[in-house]
């Protein structure tokens, strides 16, 4: 099945009357506890019903189903649903808002059904270099038009930094690679190691800002191919150099390593294989800077064994770590220590909520491409969902620089 051809295929739970009057009253039930906002539902036999209390969201449920895939399924089933076209939203943002709020009493007055769900085991945990190309080709591999018209003209996939008003998404990219080469005090003399580079934002800016030589790895052959012609048209060919390989098989030495999103991807039996990297290539005074989506701490042991709908159907084999986490995996497998970190995540939700108008906007062009309406809806719940988590706090991004005891060369 090509990249275009590929999409989610959700085949619908089996009728079960039991089970959907059950989940049904369940539903009715939990949503009668709403607080911070208001849900007005129209369900499958057109009768309304209204939670909560101000300026409310507007649920249209055009299919039992719904409430089978919510019993069994949890929020996965709701991810499946959606992607299936059996509900719809005035605003998923705002619903999405509306059910993190609550999520977590929803959670504790339903433990049974919690514990029932979270026993179920999350898939792929195991990355190794074969499934990791997999994993990587099967999102990014999609195809480079498509997220040309997601991204801006830098064609980079991470949180942007608007630190000022009125920055077009392009600027407020360039803000955030900019941080990072302050970060990584940059300078002319520099060879930088970049573990998954993408399509060559942060390579082409950091040359053009400072001078300095750039290793690029990735294993999309997707992205290797648009980044080396990205390169080539801004002349930087004899500074930087596109690989498509994995970090684990990389050998070299450097006085900079940087990486941007990309360890939310190898999964947490990786996370030491990583920083001991890191270590390994880099040159005794070296600094790394290594931007990553976060999960908040109290959270981390539950979210890595519950299936998550992102990892199944978005993002095979991630993973999103947290800060401590990342920091007993680097304490055990290398020298590195933390010396500074930068949170940014507040800026996602805007980098997100540009990225889905992108899409709105340009909807007629991606269906010329060749993806279909589940693709559609696929894309529109990831991105929205992602939007809410970030503007909730639900989801960090941070900017972790690193270096080893003893380095006196690095600024405070």
């Amino acid at each position: 099945m090509t990249a275009v051809t590929r999409t989610v295929r959700v085949a619908p739970p089996a009728r079960a009357p039991l089970v959907d009057r059950f989940a049904v009253a369940l539903l009715l039930r939990e949503l009668e506890h709403l607080e911070g906002g208001a849900l007005d539902v129209t369900l499958p036999d057109g009768t309304h019903r209204s939670f909560g209390s101000g300026p409310a969201v507007r649920l249209r449920i055009h299919d039992a189903r719904l409430f089978r895939r919510l019993a069994t399924g949890g929020k996965v089933g709701l991810g499946e649903s959606y992607t299936a076209g059996e509900w719809d939203c005035d605003d998923l943002v705002a619903l999405f808002e509306l059910l993190l709020r609550n999520a977590e009493a929803a959670s504790h007055r339903n433990r049974a059904l919690r514990r029932v769900l979270e026993a179920r085991p999350r898939l792929n945990r195991r990355n190794g270099l074969l499934r990791a190309r997999r994993n990587i080709a099967y999102h990014y591999d999609l195809g480079n038009e498509l997220f040309e018209l997601m991204l801006d003209e830098t064609m980079t996939y991470s949180c942007a930094i608007f630190d000022q008003p009125g920055l077009t998404l392009a600027e407020a990219q360039r803000a955030k690679l900019d941080r990072i080469c302050a970060n990584l005090q940059l300078s002319s003399d520099d060879h930088v190691l970049e573990i998954g580079c993408g399509w060559g934002s942060f390579a082409i800016r950091a040359v053009q800002k400072t001078g300095c030589r750039v290793t690029g790895l990735t294993i999309s052959a997707e992205q290797a191919k648009l980044a080396r012609d990205r390169v080539a048209a801004a002349g930087l060919s004899d500074r930087i150099t596109i690989l498509e390989q994995d970090y684990r098989e990389h050998d070299g030495r450097y006085s900079k390593v940087a990486s941007i999103e990309m360890l939310e991807a190898i999964g947490d039996r990786q996370f030491g294989t990583f920083f001991a990297t890191i270590d390994r290539v880099l040159e005794a005074r070296g600094i790394a800077c290594v931007q990553t989506i976060l999960i908040p701490d109290d959270r981390w042991e539950r979210y890595r064994k519950t299936p998550d709908w992102i990892e199944r159907y978005v993002f095979p084999g991630c993973l999103i770590p947290s800060l401590t986490s990342l920091t007993v995996a680097a304490t055990r497998s290398s020298r590195l220590l933390l010396h500074e970190v930068d949170e940014i995540g507040p800026h996602y939700a805007e980098t997100l909520r540009r990225w889905r108008a992108n899409v709105h906007d340009r909807i007629d062009e991606v269906r010329t491409l060749g993806y279909d309406s589940t693709f559609e809806r696929t894309w529109d719940f990831y991105l929205a969902f992602c939007e809410a988590g970030f503007r909730l706090r639900a989801l960090r991004d941070v900017q972790l620089t690193l270096t080893r005891p003893l380095n006196e060369s690095v600024a405070f």
